[in-house]
């Protein structure tokens, strides 16, 4: 049964290895304090046989990447530069080598080019060049740009093409997988040895991610999908049974994460499957959707009054965090996040359509803040993250055009996955389509809080899942028929 599996993984299995080989040689050096001549003769044949992988079998070389991105963590290369170690560098070498061989060679399976994921995509990037130019910071601006394009050339635009066989999606996931839920054992093992330090949770994670919040999003990011493959894991008791520990695993690291947006976007998640999977058409979701923020900006002076009377700070009991939700009158994340925003649309009021800069809000919006909006962990200095939103940060960096873009590639991504599951003759690839399109989705929720796609940890899930949609909109064979007889031969599917 192990060789048959090898046989079948051998990617994986080689990934396992070379990051077996670099987490040892961290121990060696950072807990045991071995001397440094000893950790090297793991480290430069894992980074030999790392490199031949890149240079002989891309394919692997994901694999490596993506086992290898929860463990890694930020190292200051230079003054003023931090590179997270060490997939970053891993990247700008495969994204060198791919660019290389599709230049080289001319060709590039024209469908995915073509395909409304990638224009979006394609959009996305080159507005983002054009206002790097047009940057207060260029030089800030240019560094942002280049390191969205070694997540994004690797996970999207080469994983489009590995993730033709279908087989491969799950393989990449997993091997992410595996990683995070060793992070999560880690941080829940450290949680648990004073559960009620309030202040623990928030650290817990670390080195590995930098605060709870974008641990909670990555947790809620492979949960859905990870739920998917547990219960399509028919015949195979052994996988079943690892999944369902992955699933509690993940249960359990969203709960100690104590993140409201992880929550939220789970709870989004489930009600968007409901509405899939009785057929409400995508027309009226978003028709909804536009009705409660049209809603909430007619009464909004209503609505922040009442607001305004909640009280109730971050709790361990889990009644009181999620009260909490809604407090911006003491609540010191809150009113911090409230405080990010309104320095942004003052930046974007100057700026309208070109922005500052991608990547700049950090460094330049410590002027643009008031003093009764300034909270106890408010800074001057950009190093406490950036506007807190994957809508409002672009729209500020890049102007109007910078958050259509965003929209554009969220939105069509969505429509797309959920075209596959309601169409495609392949049940299977249907309900994959789905799993990953609800992962995503939490994303998509997670980003009216937070941002995180300028980081690698969360980087390389969600653009995978990205390419995962197009490979599969573009291999699977659809049918076409009214939606009602779409979605009854569905109802015992999933």
């Amino acid at each position: 049964m192990i060789k048959a599996w090898l046989k079948r993984n051998s990617e994986t299995a080689i990934a396992i290895v070379v990051t077996a080989l670099f987490l040892v040689a961290c121990w060696l050096m950072y807990v045991k304090g071995v001397a440094w001549d000893i950790p090297w003769l793991l480290i430069v044949p894992a980074a030999l046989l790392g490199i031949s992988l890149f240079v002989l079998k891309l394919d692997t070389a994901l694999m490596v990447m993506a086992l290898l991105t929860p463990f890694a963590i930020d190292v200051a290369i230079v003054q003023d530069m931090e590179l997270s170690m060490p997939v970053e560098p891993m990247m700008i070498l495969y994204t060198a080598i791919f660019l290389f061989r599709v230049l080289l060679s001319g060709e590039y399976d024209r469908r995915i080019l073509r395909h409304p994921v990638t224009l979006s995509v394609f959009g996305m990037l080159l507005w983002m060049l054009f206002t790097s130019f047009t940057s207060q910071m260029p030089l800030v601006s240019f560094k942002y740009l280049a390191a969205r394009l070694w997540f994004m050339v690797p996970f999207f635009f080469s994983a489009a093409l590995l993730f033709q066989r279908k087989e491969k999606i799950g393989q990449l996931l997993f091997c992410y997988l595996i990683s995070l839920v060793a992070v999560i054992c880690y941080a829940t093992v450290r949680k648990l040895q004073d559960i009620y330090d309030l202040q623990l949770m928030y650290i817990v994670m670390q080195p590995f991610y930098n605060d709870h919040t974008a641990y909670g999003c990555i947790v809620a990011l492979m949960l859905p999908v990870t739920f998917h493959y547990m219960l399509r894991a028919t015949g195979r008791p052994v996988a079943r049974a690892l999944l369902l520990v992955a699933c509690v695993a993940l249960c359990v690291g969203l709960f100690f994460s104590y993140c409201r947006a992880a929550w939220i976007s789970v709870l989004a998640a489930i009600v968007i499957y409901v509405a899939v999977r009785i057929g409400i058409k995508m027309k009226w979701l978003f028709l909804f959707a536009a009705l409660g923020v049209g809603a909430f900006f007619v009464h909004q002076t209503e609505v922040v009054y009442n607001l305004g009377k909640n009280t109730q700070d971050s709790s361990l009991n889990l009644g009181e965090q999620l009260k909490s939700i809604s407090n911006i009158s003491t609540d010191a994340s809150n009113l911090e996040r409230l405080n990010r925003w309104a320095s942004a649309m003052r930046m974007f009021e100057e700026r309208p359509l070109l922005g500052c800069g991608p990547g700049t809000y950090q460094f330049l919006y410590g002027s643009y803040q008031i003093s009764y909006q300034l909270t106890t962990i408010s800074t001057n200095s950009g190093n406490r993250g950036n506007a807190h939103s994957e809508y409002i940060g672009p729209m500020t960096e890049q102007g109007i055009p910078g958050v259509v873009f965003v929209v554009l590639v969220f939105v069509s991504t969505f429509l797309t996955g959920v075209r596959i599951y309601r169409t495609a003759k392949d049940k299977a690839s249907a309900r994959l389509a789905l799993g990953l399109t609800l992962s995503l989705l939490t994303y998509y929720v997670h980003g009216f809080f937070n941002n995180f796609l300028d980081t690698d940890k969360l980087s390389v899930p969600f653009w995978a899942m990205t390419a995962a949609i197009v490979a599969l909109d573009i291999t699977t064979e659809k049918e076409e028929q009214p939606i009602e007889n779409q979605v009854a031969e569905r109802k015992d599917n999933y």
